[in-house]
């Protein structure tokens, strides 16, 4: 009896009829779709991406949407013999903890401080508002106004600090390398001005009076000078700057002054201005710079303010040097994990993009 070889039905193609042949025929494709089955994994639920993902969405991991690499899969066939297959894809590393921790530290630290320099602009500009500054009679004094420095630090911190974050929020690599920019040449002015400052400390005493004076001459004109001086005179326990008769250069304690206050010095400068602990007395100070020495001392405060201030800034000088380093730490921190932030945008964006 001759010998019958076993028949399957093997399809040719997925649309066509089926075609009895022989089982040797069909293991070639048989084969073809088991390797193709063990190499296409259907992923869980939860490990499946978006197939186009946003790249203007936060720092969300890619995962395994876009290819990182792919390494060819060689495959033993029936006759032993290496051929190339199908290529597995390997999904590239997210965001780690790290790089998510630093992102939202710098968006919170930079909306804080946006908070802040707002604060600072709205005082500088109630300040001017309030003294009518922008009067046509002042605007020539503006430039020496205490509040423009608030507007000028307000306006400046928050332009700095709103860029920062919403580069950092949107991951936009323009913002962030302009935030980083303004940054370093913020670090690089700090650091020169302390080389100067180091260098010409000799001359801090003759700053730090021409200051003086000029605030005490604009003593009544000007409420901030006005308030800063008080605070200097009462806090360090002193008069003028180098001694009370520097009062002599304000037009109303002028000796050759008319009203009450000539030949006189503010109220901050007496010893004990309040009668009795509560209430305020004004003209304890009245016709001070005619007394001498021995008998204004039991009245005010003899000492100028420049020597205390002086004295203070040599006590304090350690903590005055800490803080300054601390703050530009703080910055170049900060400049070191926005461009942290930028490579990895940068590194995302590419392979998305591949």
């Amino acid at each position: 009896m001759p010998y019958c070889k076993p028949l399957c039905a093997c399809p040719t193609s997925f649309f066509g009829p089926a075609k009895t042949t022989r089982v040797e025929d069909c293991l070639p494709m048989m084969d073809s779709i088991r390797r193709y089955l063990s190499v296409r994994r259907v992923p869980w639920p939860w490990t499946r991406t978006e197939e186009a993902p946003n790249e203007s969405s936060p720092l969300i991991p890619k995962g395994d949407a876009e290819p990182h690499g792919t390494t060819e899969l060689r495959q033993v066939g029936t006759s032993g013999e290496h051929e190339p297959g199908f290529k597995e894809i390997h999904p590239h590393d997210g965001y780690s903890f790290i790089d998510y921790f630093l992102k939202y530290l710098l968006i919170l630290s930079n909306l804080t401080f946006s908070v802040l320099g707002l604060l600072l602009l709205i005082l500088g500009l109630w300040g001017l508002i309030s003294k009518e500054s922008f009067a046509q009679e002042k605007i020539g004094s503006i430039g020496t106004d205490p509040m423009l420095l608030l507007v000028t630090l307000g306006l400046l911190v928050t332009l700095l600090c709103l860029t920062g974050c919403v580069g950092a929020l949107r991951e936009n690599s323009f913002l962030l390398k302009l935030f980083s920019g303004m940054l370093l040449v913020i670090i690089t002015a700090q650091i020169l001005a302390v080389i100067v400052v180091y260098n010409i400390q000799h001359e801090i005493g003759n700053v730090l009076r021409s200051g003086m004076l000029v605030a005490m001459a604009r003593y009544q004109d000007d409420l901030d000078l006005r308030f800063i001086t008080d605070e200097i005179q009462s806090n360090l326990q002193c008069c003028g700057a180098d001694t009370y008769r520097d009062w002599e250069i304000n037009i109303y304690y002028n000796c050759s002054a008319p009203g009450v206050l000539a030949c006189g010095v503010p109220a901050t400068c007496c010893i004990d201005p309040l009668e009795n602990g509560t209430v305020w007395n004004s003209q304890c100070g009245l016709e001070a710079q005619t007394l001498g020495e021995f008998t204004a001392q039991s009245v005010i405060f003899l000492g100028g303010c420049l020597g205390s201030i002086t004295r203070w800034l040599e006590q304090h000088q350690g903590l005055i040097g800490t803080v300054v380093l601390v703050l530009l730490g703080v910055q170049i921190m900060t400049v070191f994990i926005t461009t942290r932030l930028q490579q990895r945008i940068h590194w995302h964006k590419v392979h998305n993009q591949t």
